[in-house]
């Protein structure tokens, strides 16, 4: 497994950016698909992203396509989630994951062997 660490939340007003990165500990990080995951108070946690290892294969939640864009650099063990004309409704705490490369539904959050603590990002309007 891997030690996870994200940061970059804050306080932000809607249709600002953010970038959040998320720090990963160990040799094989590259061999791990990654995912970002996000819980609103009160909701369930959701998928947002993921990316495969090689970082060209990637998916968006259909509520933030177009607007947050996952990436990695393998050589740093980090991977970004990068946050365009965030809204009210991308409140929320933001987690970074860690899973099997071979995950076929990159969503299915129980897949995820490895996750950080989160960090909050806040969207006033």
């Amino acid at each position: 497994q891997v030690q996870l660490v994200e940061s970059g939340g804050g306080l932000v007003q809607a249709g600002g950016s953010l970038r959040l990165s998320c720090a990963a500990s160990g040799r094989t990080f590259s061999t791990y698909i990654m995912g970002w995951f996000r819980q609103a108070p009160g909701k369930e946690r959701d998928f947002v992203a993921a990316i495969r290892r090689s970082g060209v294969s990637t998916y968006v939640a259909n509520s933030v396509k177009g607007r947050f864009t996952i990436s990695r650099d393998n050589a740093k063990n980090t991977v970004y989630l990068q946050m365009n004309s965030l809204k009210p409704e991308d409140t929320a705490v933001y987690y970074c994951a860690a899973g099997p490369q071979d995950l076929l539904y990159v969503q299915e959050q129980t897949r995820y062997s490895s996750w950080g603590r989160g960090t909050q990002v806040t969207v006033s309007s």
